[in-house]
């Protein structure tokens, strides 16, 4: 039997073929909206020009004078280059010249992009018509105060010195914000690092501490970080959020703009749809795959040993990607002994796992610290070469589950 799942996201998005043996019983874990079509360009038109609680683009930038857009990193699968056109129309109709215009990648604290990483993003045209920034959340932020949840809060400085501030980015499911998109393009995507380390540290802390509803995938009603999330992007005057959802490919299949909160919203009532999969009966072995997040395979953890049967089995991750995980400064570890703020030192597998199997070769030793520890992973280069291996310890029978993206696929039961 042979599954295919997609792979190599930003750098051709080809399928990866994984063949079992006939004997074994593989099933494979498909979300509600994995073929959805393509959305039109005249839809996206029509998205443009019937906004979500706030007025038109066109119309918000009449009287300003500096526009900045932010966008997200490769770590996100959002297609920003086909967006862009028609909101670039919309402030050429409000009386923006291009070069009261810029971008800024809301990397938050991810490395920076380069250009070819721009250029995957906004297309070449665009960069090369525009200035576009990556944001540095050591430097140049600006103090805003704090939170009513205690957050003190700085903003990139570039960005609060436009006076109408877009953002762009994917609305998939996110462990602890719920969903992405939003006003998370602000936090983190352009805080300071003392700003995310209070969101995503001590707030975290807090919650848990106080029992309080925290996060989860698919959450956003009383989700404490979603909730300082939103405040801090109302602070620092976020004026329109653009979410994007998409289908198992990639491709967009709806957009909703306006509001940070009311646009979100909309969208997450689809995304819970879209991106919802049954639960299937527990396995011997779970395969799953990081795509639309292929770079943070970390993501794919969750789900993957949930799936494993109680008593234990053997997790694959497959997460084909040429550039390996991304730089994570407050989330990975950058020594033997030295790590970031917000790193947990993974030295026992997560519950269920017996065997922890990552796919080469597109993973190195360090990037294991992403997924499980480091001294516990086996690399295996070919998928073969898996199935090899697991042959040793599992027989006719066996009972297999794939999960195609289990960086953006939402198991409302699980």
């Amino acid at each position: 039997m042979i599954v295919n799942v997609p792979q190599l996201p930003w750098y051709g998005d080809t399928e990866l073929a994984l063949e079992f043996p006939e004997s074994w019983d593989v099933t494979t874990c498909r979300m509600a909206g994995q073929d959805t079509p393509k959305i039109s360009g005249e839809a996206i038109k029509a998205a443009f020009l019937n906004p979500i609680g706030t007025p038109r683009i066109a119309e918000l930038a009449n009287g300003k004078k500096d526009v900045v857009i932010l966008f997200d990193d490769l770590t996100r699968p959002t297609k920003t280059a086909e967006l862009v056109p028609y909101m670039l129309e919309e402030l050429k109709e409000g009386g923006i010249k291009d070069e009261n215009i810029r971008f800024i990648s809301a990397v938050g604290a991810h490395g920076a992009m380069r250009m070819m990483d721009f250029e995957k993003k906004l297309g070449l045209e665009v960069i090369q018509r525009y200035p576009v920034y990556n944001h540095n959340p050591y430097e140049n932020c600006t103090y805003l105060g704090k939170t009513s949840r205690g957050t003190e809060v700085s903003v990139n400085s570039e960005f609060m010195a436009c006076d109408l501030k877009i953002a762009i980015g994917s609305l998939v499911p996110h462990p602890t914000a719920g969903f992405g998109g939003g006003g998370k393009m602000v936090l983190p995507g352009v805080c300071s690092i003392e700003t995310i380390i209070g969101n995503h540290g001590s707030l975290c802390d807090f919650a848990a501490d106080q029992n309080l509803v925290l996060n989860g995938w698919g959450r956003v009603e009383n989700n404490l970080m979603r909730l300082d999330i939103e405040e801090i992007a109302q602070m620092a005057g976020l004026d329109v959020s653009i979410n994007v959802l998409i289908n198992l490919y990639r491709d967009t299949v709806a957009v909703f703009i306006g509001d940070l909160v009311k646009a979100h919203r909309e969208g997450v009532k689809l995304g819970r749809k879209i991106y919802a999969t049954p639960v299937p009966e527990a396995a011997d072995v779970v395969v799953a795959n990081a795509y639309g997040k292929a770079n943070e395979a970390t993501l794919a953890m969750e789900a993957g040993r949930k799936l494993l049967k109680k008593d234990g089995g053997d997790l694959i991750v497959t997460c084909n990607i040429p550039e390996g995980q991304i730089c994570h400064y407050l989330g990975r570890s950058f020594g033997r002994k030295i790590h970031g703020k917000l790193y947990g030192v993974r030295t026992e597998m997560p519950e269920r796992v017996r065997r922890l199997i990552v796919l080469g070769p597109y993973i190195d030793r360090a990037g294991l610290d992403w997924i499980g520890p480091i001294d516990k992973v086996e690399i295996i280069n070919s998928w073969p070469e898996i199935i090899y291996t697991l042959k040793e310890s599992h027989g006719k029978g066996t009972k297999v589950t794939v999960i195609p993206d289990a960086t953006i696929q939402y198991f409302p039961d699980l």
